[in-house]
């Protein structure tokens, strides 16, 4: 698996993509640490600026990921692994993060169907361990790339998101199949019983 996980937390007036800032972010795939680093500046985890609440941002990969002041990273951590959902609770502060931003993604085989269908396995996976690890009205954006299985996802989104889409970053090539869900509010599944 290539790619990222970052858990954070942040205030929330002003994380863009998410139209909130939270204090706590978990960075799935973390490696190298881009988005970590963009997670560390977006909630003042370094504590830069005084002005402004200091976040906590956690990024997650098997691949090693060199130190990044402001973030804290698990590594090697596999994410299909039950034991890392475990660790990610121990080390959130409050055990929970306002925003999962994922990069994951399956090592490629060159067969398009197969790598889609392993990349939409998951991200159903990190969407298991939302009711551990995101706090309620939280934020989860994840890659996929856009295939048959796709429609699963999104189903399974809407069940526990209130308002879900579909993002295809600048960056991204246009022959790209690459996009985002970007999930919002959530709500835990519809129907689960809650204790």
């Amino acid at each position: 698996m290539v790619g990222q996980l970052v858990c954070a937390s942040f205030q929330r007036q002003g994380f863009h993509t998410a139209g909130s800032r939270c204090k706590n972010r978990t960075d799935c795939g973390a490696a190298p640490g881009a988005w970590s680093q963009v997670a560390v500046q977006k909630v003042n985890a370094a504590g830069t600026d005084p002005s402004s609440p200091v976040g906590f941002v956690l990024g997650v990969d098997l691949l090693h990921i060199l130190p990044l002041e402001g973030a804290t990273f698990l590594c090697p951590a596999d994410m299909t692994d039950p034991r890392t959902s475990q660790r990610i609770l121990e080390v959130l502060p409050g055990g929970r993060a306002d925003v999962i931003l994922s990069d994951m993604a399956p090592n490629a085989t060159g067969f398009r169907d197969l790598d889609h269908d392993r990349l939409i396995s998951l991200c159903l996976t990190l969407l298991s361990m939302t009711p551990d690890i995101l706090q309620p009205r939280g934020t989860l954006l994840c890659k996929t790339w856009a295939g048959s299985q796709s429609h699963r996802l999104q189903r399974r989104l809407t069940e526990e998101f209130q308002n879900v889409r579909i993002i295809k970053p600048e960056a991204s090539r246009k022959e790209s199949s690459e996009v985002y869900f970007l999930a919002t509010q959530y709500q835990g599944r519809k129907g689960a019983v809650k204790q």
